[in-house]
């Protein structure tokens, strides 16, 4: 679906409400300012092999992004949501990351059941919950949720039954998706990374040079991990136990049921990726500290020819900790993941493993500004440094801080 098709779905929901009711409209944004100093090595944003955001070393300040989300009570049961971002690493770049409708029937029974349509993201994040899918702990996301973030955007419909006790609830989601044949790339491509940069409908995220230049292609190489090449739709399914201010977990199942040997058409075409993977999280609270933890473990196949094939295992996790003390918010995160390319018999086959810590400081003064420091070590191994005449271990080190202006 296009950014016009998404905002005509949106604009055709606004004109069926009832004009005699009145519609609630509310709007909340950002803009992100910082002083950034950056890792050492050049980052994927940049084609290198880099994990964050901002690296080749010095310092940097300015406006990095800037988002908005909109929302529309058009009826009491239905809702439309458009949110909006800009960001300017690797290139500016206006999009849309999510626009969907959802309709939602008031119930006074512990029953209640939902339904959306459009574009939005499958229900893999704990942390990310905050405007524009950032995260009110950190600046830098986890590696898991950096992945969903850049390849990951449902295309559909989701529906959700909910049974609501009187001190915990059950939830079961399930959702058919027309969208990310080609996601799970860039865990082949490149491996996991850690940064904030989330991609929007229509982005073409980077490919690193190396893995370009092996593929005898002119760089820089990018694609659009959004596309439908095989005409199947994909899936995910889960179910949450929650029980409010205490603690949840969550367990999901992805499988976008892409053919590996299927492609999009043109000049450049866009191989799709099989890629499935389980995802577990859990979080609790103990008074004013929270903490909460997700796995990943799935694989991500592509078989361009009759004569060829491969797939990659992956892993990752992470821990978090935060503390909410009022204006003052800190928060420790460890994160740990790894790829490995297969079948064995693959001469160099691509291998990583890796570990990070996150350490953040937010002080939100007033309402309408939050600073936050940031320091995020990062320490992996991948193979495929040598062929850009690298060792294959890298450890380091990103310092962010972040004065965030909110309305």
């Amino acid at each position: 679906m296009t950014r016009g098709g998404i905002a005509s779905l949106l604009l055709a929901g606004a004109a069926a409400a009832p004009c005699v009711s009145a519609i609630d409209l509310d709007a909340h944004g950002y803009l992100d300012c910082r002083l950034v100093a950056r890792a050492g090595e050049r980052s994927w944003a940049d084609g290198g092999l880099g994990k964050t955001r901002f690296g080749t070393g010095g310092t940097s300040l300015g406006c990095v992004q800037a988002g908005a989300t909109a929302t529309a009570q058009l009826t009491p049961s239905l809702l439309a949501l458009a949110d909006i971002q800009y960001q300017t690493t690797d290139h500016n770049d206006f999009s849309v990351l999510e626009a969907y409708l959802r309709y939602r029937p008031v119930s006074t029974t512990p029953l209640r059941w939902s339904v959306k349509v459009g574009a939005f993201f499958p229900p893999v994040s704990l942390e990310n919950d905050a405007i524009g899918w950032t995260s009110p702990w950190t600046i830098t996301s986890s590696a898991i949720n950096s992945w969903i973030g850049e390849e990951f955007r449902s295309i559909g419909a989701e529906a959700r039954l909910e049974w609501r006790g009187a001190t915990q609830t059950i939830t079961g989601i399930a959702a058919i998706v027309r969208s990310n044949d080609p996601a799970g790339e860039l865990l082949a491509a490149r491996g996991w990374s850690l940064s904030d940069l989330v991609s929007g409908l229509g982005s073409h995220v980077r490919e690193p040079d190396v893995y370009a230049i092996d593929g005898h292609v002119s760089v820089p190489l990018r694609f659009n991990p959004f596309l439908e090449n095989d005409g199947d739709p994909g899936w995910y399914a889960g179910v949450t136990w929650s029980a409010p201010g205490r603690a949840s977990v969550s367990l999901l199942r992805y499988d976008n049921e892409a053919d590996p040997s299927s492609h999009s058409h043109g000049e450049s075409p866009v191989f799709s990726w099989r890629t499935d993977f389980w995802s577990l999280g859990a979080q609790a609270e103990f008074g004013d500290v929270v903490v909460m933890g997700q796995a990943m473990t799935g694989s991500t196949d592509i078989a361009p020819s009759p004569f060829f094939s491969t797939y990659t295992d992956f892993r990752a996790a992470y821990m978090l900790a935060g503390w909410n003390r009022g204006a003052w918010r800190p928060a420790l995160r460890l994160d740990v993941f790894s790829t490995v390319q297969l079948p064995e018999q693959i001469n160099n086959r691509v291998r990583e493993h890796g570990h990070a810590i996150t350490f953040a400081l937010n002080w939100r003064p007033y309402e309408w500004l939050r600073l936050t420091g940031e320091a995020l070590h990062v320490y992996s191994w991948r193979n495929q440094r040598v062929d850009e005449g690298l060792a294959p271990d890298r450890s380091d080190d990103q310092v962010q801080l972040s004065a965030r202006f909110l309305f």
